[in-house]
């Protein structure tokens, strides 16, 4: 069985879950599931940044009105809770924990506590993060010892 430590910002949609479950062809694979809430409101501009390069002028309005932190982690235990059960319902082995902070740190501590084949990172796009290669998979690529499959979004989920 392959093993793969998914990433996630958010809850993962139908054609995410298809996406990265039929990866391996007919390999069956198992998914440890790390998701971090949205960061402090020093990721504000950031996302703002990303939203008005996406063209969505309303999102990056308001980034101010989403919560953040401490107060995100209720709806990031739904958002990985959701994503779990998507997992499961494909035929997937899959489970999953919160990062509440140092997210590559817990990264790599997965990884070597079970033993990964991959880490795939699943995120929308954020091009100021990425153009200086401070975004997950970047950083990821230099501390896990196991490769990093940097993947988009499919769509936005709410």
């Amino acid at each position: 069985m392959f093993t793969s430590v998914l990433m996630i910002e958010k809850a993962l949609t139908s054609a995410d879950v298809e996406f990265v479950t039929t990866l391996h062809g007919d390999e069956s694979v198992s998914f440890h599931v790390l998701l971090q809430p949205r960061g402090d409101q020093a990721d504000r501009l950031l996302r703002a940044i990303d939203d008005i390069a996406l063209g969505e002028l309303d999102e990056a309005a308001h980034e101010r009105d989403t919560p953040e932190g401490r107060s995100a982690a209720a709806l990031g235990r739904q958002a990985l809770d959701v994503s779990l059960a998507a997992l499961h319902a494909a035929g997937s082995e899959a489970e999953g924990r919160l990062i509440e902070d140092h997210p590559l740190d817990a990264l790599k501590a997965l990884v070597g506590e079970i033993g990964a084949d991959e880490v795939i990172v699943l995120t929308d796009p954020h091009y100021v993060e990425e153009f200086f290669h401070r975004d997950w998979a970047s950083r990821a690529r230099h501390k896990v010892g196991v490769p990093v499959l940097k993947l988009f979004s499919h769509s936005k989920a709410q």
